[in-house]
């Protein structure tokens, strides 16, 4: 019994000019490992990438861990544990600072610098708003410049300085006060509501350099829609871009509220401790004016601040990826 031959595929024409589509590759010939080393990634290229990213990123991450790592863990261990000054020695665990913190005058002052940042917070984003929008639709170049040179330069102006200045303007005795007669109209500067007027001196320029980029986003394209299909520019400003800045109006309210809840210079320089601020009562208790065996307490008012300091990072960063989504 014979078998028969198997048939061998007879190479075509194509084929053997070498026009045509190439015929399969078996995995071991030397076209295929050419086309795999041309195909394939190459993973040492990769990780070197990612490793220089890392080291670029070493400096940033280290100065956080210093700067503001090691003294939030220090100001942790400090308001759960007793003072250095305490009848037993100090270093036992202890929640009675974090209670103290959260009772009596504290709570006071801390309700009342969370009061002060809502309200001058607020404020900064209604009148920044439309400052930053004639910024963005100005057609001068200078005047351009001019108001975000004066803003970078008012939102960074505070401390002493700052207190002096609105003292000799707008104090019981200042210039300003003496001509128009404040005082007669029951003007006070060294009270809650002088404390928020002169907070708003450097919160309304940060509040035009947060939201002027926002505003630029605004394509005019959506005022052009709009203007055709009939709406009125309150419309516009209702129904479009309002709902598009809304994230952004939210970040920078947020961002404003930090930058009122932190200040202490101004404060403590211009009205003491006549207005109840949680800075204030931190700035005593570091020095000195706290009771016996109770020195750990400024760590749990700081600690306080860091939490509500943090409450507001968790809103501000969702907030301003949502607005980058919107305006990109």
């Amino acid at each position: 019994m014979t078998t028969a031959p198997t048939p061998v595929p007879a190479s075509t024409p194509a084929a053997q000019s070498g026009g045509g589509a190439p015929g399969p590759v078996s995995p071991g010939s030397p076209e295929s490992a050419s086309a795999r080393t041309a195909k394939a990634p190459r993973p040492g290229r990769r990780r070197s990438g990612g490793s220089r990213a890392w080291l670029a990123a070493l400096p940033l991450l280290l100065f956080f861990v210093i700067g503001f790592g090691l003294p939030a863990v220090a100001i942790a261990i400090g308001a759960f544990t007793t003072s250095t000054d305490a009848p037993d020695g100090g270093g036992t665990f202890t929640t009675d600072n974090i209670t103290s913190s959260l009772q009596g005058a504290y709570w006071t002052a801390l309700w009342g610098s969370v009061k002060l940042s809502l309200l001058t917070a607020l404020i900064a984003v209604i009148v920044g708003l439309p400052l930053a929008q004639a910024v963005a639709t100005s057609r001068f170049r200078m005047f351009r410049e001019a108001v975000m040179s004066a803003s970078g330069v008012l939102a960074n102006f505070g401390g002493v300085p700052l207190a002096f200045m609105f003292v000799a303007t707008l104090g019981n005795s200042g210039e300003v006060t003496k001509k128009l007669g404040l005082t007669k109209h029951g003007w006070n500067l060294y009270t809650f509501s002088g404390l928020s007027v002169v907070y708003l001196y450097f919160l309304v320029p940060l509040m035009v350099i947060t939201i002027t980029p926002a505003l630029e986003g605004l394509r005019t394209q959506w005022r052009e829609a709009a203007s055709n299909n009939g709406a009125t520019a309150l419309q516009y400003w209702r129904h479009v871009a309002l709902p598009v800045l809304l994230p952004s109006l939210l970040g920078g309210f947020v961002l404003l509220f930090g930058a009122s809840f932190a200040a202490y210079a101004t404060a403590e320089a211009m009205v003491g401790s006549s207005v109840p601020l949680i800075s204030m009562q931190i700035g005593d208790a570091l020095s000195g004016n706290v009771l016996v065996g109770q020195g750990n307490l400024a760590l749990a008012l700081g600690l306080d601040m860091i939490v509500v300091a943090c409450l507001v990072m968790a809103l501000y960063l969702p907030l301003q990826r949502r607005s980058a989504k919107w305006l990109a």
